[in-house]
């Protein structure tokens, strides 16, 4: 059995394009910079250089450029328009069964047609809801690919057992999306991803991941925030995101809503 994905309905294209007209004015380029050869490779005897080329997102707009993108976005949609930019987090509100999974992985490859942009993670609250996600990318890879011609594209599931896949997601020019829960993230004593590593070249994971400027999506974001003590947002903001585009039904803080498509809409 083949599963048909429908790529025209309009809700679904207003918050994509909603996303992605928040950089209007943006030109396509990206950041470089080093990253420590692996431990692998270091021991090749025809390994010379003791550095590897990494790629990152890299943001040209000004907050007063994104401010007034962001306002006329809330205005074309009927929302009332922020009056600052107070952080880097922006709202899309779908209720639950209207494809809201669908439409932040398409968006992810607009933004990489438009932008440039690679650098992608994907924070969900449990290992069932990042299952479901990585589920999804498998059977939606074939009709991203035929969508936008065969654009390369990576997806993996964050494992702290196989950290040179951290490495690979800074080093990899193409497209790169990261499924991990918040609970891999959100306890520095503990988490392998705030430790130095022989598995990434003696670097911390964190520091590739912060060097690449990436786009967090949260799936979820009133329970990946962490309540009242707010340790998730707290590792969301260890990431040094380019900014934070969150996807919920039920927000509970509801920052810089760029689209909401309700219960009676739906």
């Amino acid at each position: 059995m083949k599963l048909h994905f429908e790529s025209n309905l309009d809700y679904q294209h207003t918050a994509i394009e909603s996303v992605c007209d928040l950089f209007r004015g943006q030109e396509i380029c990206r950041t470089e910079f080093t990253v420590t050869r692996d431990a692998l490779a270091a021991q090749q005897p025809l390994a010379f250089a003791q550095s590897d080329l990494g790629i990152g997102n890299r943001l040209q707009l000004l907050d007063d450029e994104l401010l007034t993108n962001l306002g006329d976005i809330q205005i074309r949609n009927g929302l009332r328009p922020s009056a600052s930019l107070a952080s880097g987090d922006f709202t899309v509100e779908m209720e639950t069964g209207t494809g809201k999974t669908y439409v932040y992985l398409r968006t992810i490859f607009e933004l990489n047609r438009r932008y440039g942009f690679t650098k992608f993670v994907v924070i969900v609250p449990s290992v069932a809801i990042k299952e479901g996600v990585y589920k999804t990318l498998q059977i939606t890879e074939e009709h991203f690919r035929s969508l936008y011609a065969n654009t390369p594209f990576e997806f993996f599931l964050y494992d702290s057992g196989k950290l040179g896949q951290v490495r690979n997601f800074a080093t990899s020019p193409n497209i790169q999306i990261m499924v991990v829960t918040v609970g891999a993230i959100n306890k520095k004593d503990v988490n392998n991803l705030y430790k130095d590593t022989e598995k990434t070249g003696g670097e911390k994971p964190i520091d590739l991941i912060r060097a690449t400027r990436p786009i967090l999506i949260v799936d979820e974001p009133q329970s990946v925030d962490g309540g009242l003590k707010g340790q998730g947002k707290q590792a969301l903001g260890e990431m040094k995101p380019l900014c934070t585009l969150r996807y919920s039904a039920t927000h509970a803080d509801k920052h810089h809503m760029l689209y909401r498509l309700d219960a009676v809409d739906a």
